[in-house]
């Protein structure tokens, strides 16, 4: 079975390459250290959304919806605003059809590889980004701070962990999302009509449909949302912006912290367990029908800091200067 960490070139980019367990991955470092390929050779399945035809250019124009992208200060904050204990920051409307900011930069920003190497039977790179006064976001948004990203290979699987370090005078807001892009089919030779999504849905939170915000109210499982929690969820149709409070699940008779995604026909799962930093999960599919699904664990609400409502509901955490933050998920197969 097949072990390394090593450089390579990859649609004309500098990545790099990791095997251990039978897993393999390739990890763009200078792309956000995006996880742009993630494939069980044993079982046959490519997890994550890829495209062998498609340009490192096109990717990069739209680095969200390939592979695994990390987000900091993910999804929508309403007219770009960012309200802090110490502070309020304008960021850019990007998404003008909503007037929203939209996935915050880090996601598109250069990385640099920090390490690389196999330890046992553990193959692993961490990246590092270091964010100030060199950085064009820096006008509307003046936190310094490094963020590192460290994905590892093994026989359990792909572990992302990613690492805040708020190195500014001021308060830093936390969020923290993955716009997990699972390939629909992720069987070799299998169908997306197959595939049943299962999300530890608590309670469902509601948007508004004029900007998809959260109104600040949640709702009980109705009969559509219960189909998450029993595994039943088809993902060959329209899903826009379903978003819960996270629970727990079970998974081989013991409580499981994610989501589980089954093909019905050959009956191997892809599994994406989560630490408690992750409270909640929004799931989005891009229409449906483009070959694609994201199951997205998130640290907090949607527009968090600036909700009406306590902490403990909203999840938004505030990192001191100096102070250190980090979250932790895991992708694995059954079957």
């Amino acid at each position: 079975m097949e072990l390394y960490a090593r450089k390579a070139i990859h649609k004309g980019a500098e990545v790099v390459e990791l095997a251990a367990g039978g897993y393999y991955a390739i990890v763009a470092h200078g792309l956000g250290s995006n996880v742009l390929r993630f494939r069980d050779n044993k079982r046959g399945m490519e997890i994550f959304r890829y495209n062998g035809s498609v340009s490192m250019g096109e990717i990069m124009n739209a680095p969200e919806i390939w592979g695994l992208p990390t987000l900091y200060l993910p999804n929508r904050f309403e007219s770009g605003l960012l309200r802090t204990s110490d502070a309020l920051y304008r960021l850019p409307v990007n998404e003008e059809r909503f007037g929203n900011h939209l996935h915050g930069f880090i996601q598109k920003r250069a990385y640099t590889v920090k390490d690389m190497a196999v330890k046992g039977k553990t193959a692993y790179v961490e990246n590092e980004y270091v964010y100030d006064e060199k950085d064009f976001f820096y006008n509307c948004f003046p936190v310094k701070f490094t963020v590192r990203i460290k994905i590892e290979l093994s026989d359990k699987g792909l572990t992302h962990t990613v690492t805040l370090i708020n190195q500014s005078d001021k308060m830093m807001p936390v969020s923290i999302a993955t716009h997990t892009t699972i390939n629909a089919p992720f069987v070799d030779g299998g169908l997306q009509e197959n595939i049943r999504l299962q999300v530890p849905a608590e309670e469902h939170i509601l948007f508004n449909k004029s900007k998809w915000l959260p109104t600040g109210k949640r709702a009980k499982l109705s009969d559509y949302d219960k189909q998450y929690v029993s595994g039943t969820c088809p993902v060959l149709k329209d899903i826009c912006n379903d978003m819960y409070s996270g629970g727990t699940l079970t998974l081989d008779g013991k409580p499981f912290h994610g989501t589980i995604m089954t093909d019905t026909d050959s009956g191997k799962k892809i599994c994406n367990e989560v630490d408690d930093k992750y409270k909640f999960w929004i799931v989005w599919n891009h229409n449906g029908f483009m070959n694609y699904f994201c199951p997205e664990p998130m640290t907090a609400q949607v527009n968090a800091p600036n909700l009406d409502m306590p902490a403990e509901q909203s999840g938004y955490e505030e990192l001191a200067p100096g102070k250190t933050y980090t979250a932790t998920q895991r992708f694995f197969t059954m079957g």
